[in-house]
């Protein structure tokens, strides 16, 4: 897809700030420094749309993007990060939790895991409870770029069986670094959204 538009539309912490409209959404999780904003970033080939960090734990919002006003992209708070207290993680989990099972736009998940290492307990319980709730998932495997190519095909191997990753959802091997698996994210995307 030829993104010519991206924009913030609004950072939301409840229902009520939720964009109105008709437009489809597709929902970015993935455990803090996972690549959820490089990964938007270079899907929609702007430098700076959705914030990126060292510091994990920046998103603190749900944040809504205007995709060619066709779609939103919603980044969500990134989970597994250790220096949040248990009361902000306990709010951010309600928040996430009350969008993705109750957001009638939303047609999917993307997932983003690490290649580099075997999908944490997070990962595995994200996987579990999209699937519980029949969230349709597209995983994206970020960094690629890190693993020796002789070694990738084993690594996603052993992600998608610990993962068990079933056979309606799709995975793409991605890297913001090279763009691998840009085209291929582009096409499941669509798909997920039906634009």
């Amino acid at each position: 897809m030829n993104v010519n538009k991206a924009e913030l539309k609004i950072s939301a912490v409840g229902p009520d700030q939720y964009p109105t409209g008709d437009f489809p959404e597709l929902a970015f999780a993935g455990r803090s420094n996972v690549g959820k904003s490089s990964f938007i970033n270079t899907m929609t080939k702007r430098k700076k749309l959705a914030y990126t960090s060292q510091q994990p734990g920046k998103t603190k919002t749900l944040n809504f993007f205007n995709i060619n006003d066709v779609c939103y992209f919603v980044d969500i708070p990134g989970y597994g990060y250790a220096k949040v207290s248990k009361k902000e993680r306990a709010a951010w989990g309600r928040m996430i939790e009350e969008y993705l099972t109750t957001r009638d736009k939303l047609r999917g998940v993307v997932l983003l895991v690490d290649a580099r290492h075997d999908p944490t307990n997070d990962d595995l319980l994200m996987y579990d409870w999209l699937k519980h709730y029949e969230v349709p998932i597209l995983l994206v495997l970020t960094k690629i770029d890190k693993i020796n190519k002789t070694q990738r095909t084993k690594h996603i191997k052993n992600i998608l069986d610990i993962i068990e990753l079933h056979e309606e959802d799709r995975y793409v091997a991605f890297s913001s670094e090279t763009g691998d698996g840009k085209d291929q994210a582009w096409k499941e995307i669509r798909r997920l959204l039906q634009v």
